[in-house]
């Protein structure tokens, strides 16, 4: 959760539920991953109510901006390990399995990565093994200077498991990411801004203030035109530049069609008649 607020199930009711508990507040869905006890392992439980989380809030008008944090002194240590493996393996029912899995990368990679509106990481402490494929999925990262972070699958006679190494490879320089794949060793998150896994490190009495001015400015933004930046990032980054060019101008156009603001017009009119606007010196303002 984040860090002196109240966030009870009760006071944004919704279809989450008792591992995952959501607060709104000027625009900003705070979304708390809720087993403290766990150190908010993901179990079977909180990826299928997550799935529902992310389902409720793409509509909800409440939500411009998604930040992901955890209950407790963790973000997330990763896969439940007795709940989401043992169990679901001893169950030995493949359809149970095939379902298992299917929820956990729904949400933490295949939602989230692609998710209509803004999403913000903000680590508040543990953030281990499958941790890290949410917290990539995330548009932006803040995290607590102190956090601690893991891969330390290769201690138990494992690989990384799911896609944790995939994401890894899209933000962190392969060194980086070998030595802490191969070795196991944690570090905290000042290391983490270093090597690139979160946008900035800030210590922890000022980490719900700098990700809620983040989410805000974010909020003020006209959504179909940040929509339409950052998911044309996402997209182009793995095409050849021809088909980028194609596809981004194609973005383009689609976000004037569907802007009922009309930035694009408004932005140029600032800027050329009315001299309101000044890149790095003036203000755009939204209608």
């Amino acid at each position: 959760m984040a860090p002196g607020a109240e966030a009870t199930s009760g006071d944004a009711p919704g279809p989450w539920g008792r591992t995952v508990l959501v607060t709104f507040d000027e625009g900003i869905a705070w979304v708390a991953l809720n087993r403290p006890h766990k150190r908010n392992a993901m179990n079977p439980e909180l990826n299928d109510e997550m799935v529902r989380t992310l389902d409720a809030l793409e509509g909800d008008e409440r939500c411009r901006v998604l930040v992901l944090t955890g209950a407790g002194d963790a973000w997330t240590a990763g896969m439940d390990l007795q709940e989401y493996f043992r169990d679901v393996d001893a169950a030995d029912d493949p359809a149970l399995q095939n379902r298992v899995r299917r929820a956990a990368a729904d949400w933490q990679w295949r939602r989230l990565a692609a998710y209509h509106k803004p999403t913000i990481a903000m680590v508040n402490g543990w953030c281990f093994g499958g941790a890290f494929t949410p917290l990539i999925a995330c548009d932006l990262a803040i995290a607590d200077e102190d956090a601690r972070f893991g891969l330390s699958e290769i201690n138990w006679g494992i690989p990384p498991g799911g896609v944790v190494s995939r994401a890894l490879a899209a933000v962190v320089p392969q060194r980086d990411a070998l030595y802490h794949i191969m070795t196991g060793e944690t570090f905290d998150g000042r290391a983490a801004a270093r090597m690139r896994l979160v946008n900035e490190a800030v210590p922890a009495d000022a980490l719900r203030a700098r990700t809620r001015e983040l989410a805000l400015r974010l909020a003020g933004m006209n959504p179909v035109v940040l929509r339409a930046a950052k998911t044309g990032y996402k997209v182009a980054a793995a095409m050849p530049w021809d088909q980028a060019e194609d596809y981004l101008y194609a973005k383009l156009e689609q976000s004037q069609f569907r802007d009922p603001e009309q930035g694009r017009s408004r932005g140029m009119r600032q800027f050329l008649d009315d001299k309101s606007f000044r890149p790095g010196l003036g203000h755009y303002t939204r209608g």
